[in-house]
């Protein structure tokens, strides 16, 4: 996947005073507020018929708060300075403005002004809408994305406040077969640390590997349905589990959340791979913005 860096405005909780069981005292957030955020993806695979394989991946965002409402926050996400050239013709959803309340999803600001930029990036790679949706292939395979709307799912994957963080607070990750509850552990830096695990649910698993196959058969020329790629994949026995883990700064705020993907997957022919994704993302102050 292609490195992407963004800058992006942390959304504080509001919510009434945390319990002696909660994440701690949130500071108040104010405009200007910046940080850094990273997301590292590890990737180790295995099979029983002796291959292997491993990659690591690295995207970047940065946030600004630029008002704060009564029922919450208006933020501002956008690349960096340093983003790449090859970043920067992706990036016509940014920069993208939304609007922030609690937990809740993210509610998208300046939807008009993506839509006309993707029309002109559009334009400019010598695509039309009839491109949306499909896989190419340029420095790395992507899928053409045209839907503004869509940058609020990118937003979530960085969105370290998107859940209650307390003793006994559900968690469901897309990956798990179900919520599990979150529980205090010892402490991993000058705040607590939450955790929690569940098992997978192999039929997500199944339906993921399917899109790739989709995906991956459109770029050799080779176009299959997604019915017939996850018929194929529904032959596969899938067991694993999901864990994560929610470091919390002395200010209260989310400091790092590191999720581990376990996964083992039989083949029909024998085959057994194991396979371990790792994804920590970490945020930091940013100063001078």
């Amino acid at each position: 996947m292609n490195r992407l860096h963004v800058l992006v405005a942390i959304a504080a909780l509001f919510s009434a005073a945390p319990s002696a069981d909660s994440a701690g005292s949130l500071s108040a957030p104010k405009p200007g507020d910046a940080y850094e955020i990273t997301l590292d993806r590890e990737m180790s695979q295995k099979g029983s018929n002796g291959s292997t394989g491993s990659s690591t991946d690295r995207d970047t965002i940065v946030e600004r708060v630029v008002a704060v409402r009564p029922d919450g926050l208006e933020l501002e996400y956008d690349l960096p300075k340093d983003t790449t050239s090859q970043g920067q013709s992706r990036g016509w959803q940014f920069p993208a403005r939304v609007f922030k309340r609690g937990h809740a999803p993210m509610q998208l600001l300046n939807g008009p002004q993506l839509e006309a930029r993707v029309d002109a990036w559009l334009a400019a790679g010598g695509l039309t809408r009839a491109s949306c949706g499909q896989v190419i292939f340029t420095w790395n395979a992507f899928r053409i994305e045209c839907d503004p709307q869509s940058v609020t799912k990118t937003l979530e994957t960085f969105d370290l406040d998107a859940i209650d963080l307390r003793e006994g607070a559900p968690f469901q990750d897309p990956m798990a077969i179900a919520p599990t509850m979150l529980k205090r552990v010892a402490k991993r830096g000058s705040g607590p640390t939450f955790a929690a695990e569940t098992a997978v649910d192999a039929d997500a698993v199944r339906r993921g590997r399917a899109d790739t196959d989709v995906a991956v058969a459109q770029l050799l020329g080779k176009p299959i349905s997604h019915d017939a790629a996850l018929s194929e994949r529904e032959k596969d026995i899938v067991s694993g589990t999901v864990s994560v883990a929610f470091d919390v700064g002395s200010d209260g705020k989310v400091r790092r959340r590191t999720k581990t993907t376990k996964l083992e997957i039989r083949r029909p022919n024998g085959v057994v791979e194991t396979r371990t994704v790792t994804e920590t993302t970490e945020r930091r102050p940013v100063t001078g913005m």
